[in-house]
């Protein structure tokens, strides 16, 4: 016994001395690093990345590589503070399963403002003399009533003899057939300013200017939120007017064509969370022409619809959707609450900017997945904890529908709807995005969080308010960004596993993955991430993070992997991603390996799982 406690006391010193002397040597190879960097590098991006300051993340890391999980309801401010020590350039790191808080976010990773515009087709809906001097105002320019800009209600044509000004009211003496759309419109809305208006008035209102679809929309789900929610937080009375005074500022604050973002075009838009909350306001309304017909050949068949009429109906009836819808509901009309109170706190106040970026990448750009040398990337894998909160800075995926938002404005509640939901100034994109091809993605940065949420699917909730305390970049915008990428829906599970396949998802996450060109890999904030493609879209979670970690590893970006509660995902992929990194495995023998594995598949021999295929694969390969 004595024999083995002398033992065990002298592999415990050897083992601290082997950690402190570890540390040391990370410490101080960091330390050469930085001051190199500071001293040799002239790039501005560079400077600005490691002079910027940032306090860690609010996640408490164990040694074993999980995290604790932070409250919904604490702000998740990570943009002020001390810069940690790992701020935007660091050495290899020690760990393969790094410490969350080495990941690198955008408020560390802060570029000059020029930058924003290096799509050279960007539209900023706002006027750039005026922001530079502080002042948030729309940018004047042109109306567009054609096949690449959103047709505006309020630029509805009307007769030649009322075409003065959509806008402009020539006198109350004429009939209602008289009017111009947008006249009808805003008799309406005016209605709805005024107080003791019935759920009956509402509909009455939208449906004067969609008469249409008299008899084919219905209103089941407002009915239901208004007997059986709006009794608790008694919100409607209030909310629903300010609403309507925001729809009715469209002309005053979108005074230019908005341009669709089409397909196999790299372009980009800039708004102002106020012209955001304009636009979602006429949605709200049903107010937006030529957006309801979604059938094929119909003129926005590839498009999302974007009118809240879906929402607001329960047919067939369904009285599980209905209280689901009943739910989004709250979201919605508390996030107009809040974007119409003007006693908002300076720092939670929705007074920035958000941008949306369609990104299309020549199929003959994307990489020769055969031949790639790169090697795998440091991941932080848990079971525990959120893309949407812990991920907080970082690359954030959107597990997405190739119709941007999926069933947001329907009965759809999986990772898509609800990130929309919990931020729905995420909906507008709805309005100029077409479906995405599987070249293409929509990166999307600044927007703000206003709710909390419980549950998932069928047992989601609306939890409560949220303050977005995230601080904001150069451009006012929250340093948050999110990417849209979409998977593939297999309805055989094993037609994921062909090689066509395979590289449809790896170019789509490099799609996604990949930064601005021109821009240092310092400067690029790493990717948060999870089981994307899986779950209804039937994708093996095993397969998909490979994937993800190859396309990251060839867009040269580490990444925080979440399972969602999945333990033994997490120990798997974890204990795969050390098995590669010890044995140099590139992405181009991954690759193979996985390609190997779909013939595997298509010869119907013995059930092997994908992990323990390739430990055999390459433990033959050593042979």
């Amino acid at each position: 016994m004595q024999i083995f406690k002398k033992m065990f006391g002298v592999f415990w010193s050897l083992w601290e001395w082997m950690v402190t002397t570890t540390r040391s040597i990370y410490l101080k190879h960091h330390e050469v690093i930085q001051k190199g960097l500071m001293s040799h590098n002239d790039s501005d991006q560079v400077k600005a990345c490691l002079d910027h300051t940032s306090s860690s993340p609010k996640t408490e890391q164990s040694a074993a590589g999980t995290s604790r999980k932070t409250s919904q309801s604490e702000p998740m401010d990570i943009g002020s503070g001390q810069a940690s020590s790992d701020s935007c350039v660091r050495a290899e790191a020690v760990s393969l399963s790094n410490p969350f808080r080495m990941f690198k976010r955008l408020q560390e990773c802060s570029r000059k403002c020029t930058e924003m515009s290096y799509i050279k087709d960007h539209t900023n809906l706002i006027d750039m003399q005026w922001f530079r001097e502080g002042i948030i105002s729309p940018s004047d320019g042109t109306y567009m009533w054609d096949a690449y800009h959103v047709k505006l209600p309020n630029m509805y044509p009307s007769a030649a003899s009322h075409r003065t000004h959509p806008s402009h009211y020539q006198g109350s003496h004429r009939t209602q057939s008289q009017l111009s759309r947008w006249e009808v419109t805003c008799r309406a809305l005016k209605r709805l300013t005024k107080d003791n208006f019935s759920i009956g008035d509402l509909e009455n209102s939208i449906m004067s200017y969609n008469s249409s679809y008299r008899g084919k929309w219905t209103f089941e789900v407002l009915q239901y939120y208004c007997q059986k929610l709006h009794k608790n937080e008694n919100n409607l009375p209030t909310v629903i007017p300010k609403i309507a005074k925001l729809a009715l500022d469209l002309p005053a604050l979108i005074t230019r064509g908005i341009p669709l973002l089409r397909r196999h075009q790299n372009k980009a838009i800039t708004l102002s969370q106020q012209q955001i909350s304009c636009l979602l306001a006429n949605a709200f309304f049903c107010t937006f022409p030529h957006r309801n017909d979604t059938k094929a050949g119909s003129e926005y068949s590839n498009f999302p619809t974007i009118n809240f009429s879906s929402l607001f109906g329960n047919t067939p009836k369904d009285h599980t959707k209905e209280v689901q819808k009943a739910e989004k509901l709250r979201a919605i009309l508390h996030y107009f609450h809040t974007v119409t109170n003007e006693d908002q706190p300076p720092e939670v106040k929705p007074d920035g900017l958000v941008t949306f970026e369609r990104i299309c990448i020549d199929p003959k750009q994307l990489p020769k997945w055969k031949s790639e040398k790169k090697k795998l990337g440091d991941l932080h894998i848990t079971s525990e904890g959120s893309i949407d909160k812990e991920g907080v800075g970082m690359l954030q995926v959107d597990f997405a529908n190739k119709y941007i938002g999926g069933g947001v404005l329907g009965a759809g509640l999986v990772q898509e709807e609800i990130l929309f939901l919990m931020s729905p100034e995420l909906i507008v994109a709805r309005l100029f995005t077409e479906k995405l091809d599987h070249n293409e993605c929509l990166r999307i940065t600044g927007n703000q969080i206003y709710s909390m949420y419980s549950g998932y699917s069928r047992s989601f909730e609306w939890a409560g308010p949220h303050n977005d305390t995230v601080k904001r970049d150069e451009w006012k915008r929250r340093n948050r960004q999110i990417v849209a990428i979409d998977a593939l829906q297999f309805k055989d599970a094993k037609e994921q596993y062909t090689e066509e396949n395979i590289a449809r998802e790896l170019n789509k996450a490099f799609v996604g993955f990949r930064g601005d060109p021109g821009t240092p890999r310092e400067c690029l904030p790493d990717i948060a991430t999870g089981n994307w493609g899986c779950g209804a879209f039937n994708g093996d979670p095993k397969l998909k993070a490979l994937i993800q970690l190859m396309a990251a590893a060839v867009a040269e970006r580490d990444m925080a992997y979440f399972t969602f509660g999945n333990r033994s995902l997490a120990n798997e992929l974890k204990d795969m991603h050390r098995h590669l990194r010890e044995k140099g495995v590139t992405v181009g023998e991954l690759y193979k390996m996985l390609v190997d594995y779909s013939g595997h598949k298509r010869e119907r021999q013995p059930k092997v799982d994908i992990y323990r295929f390739i430990y055999e694969k390459k433990k033959r390969s050593l042979l």
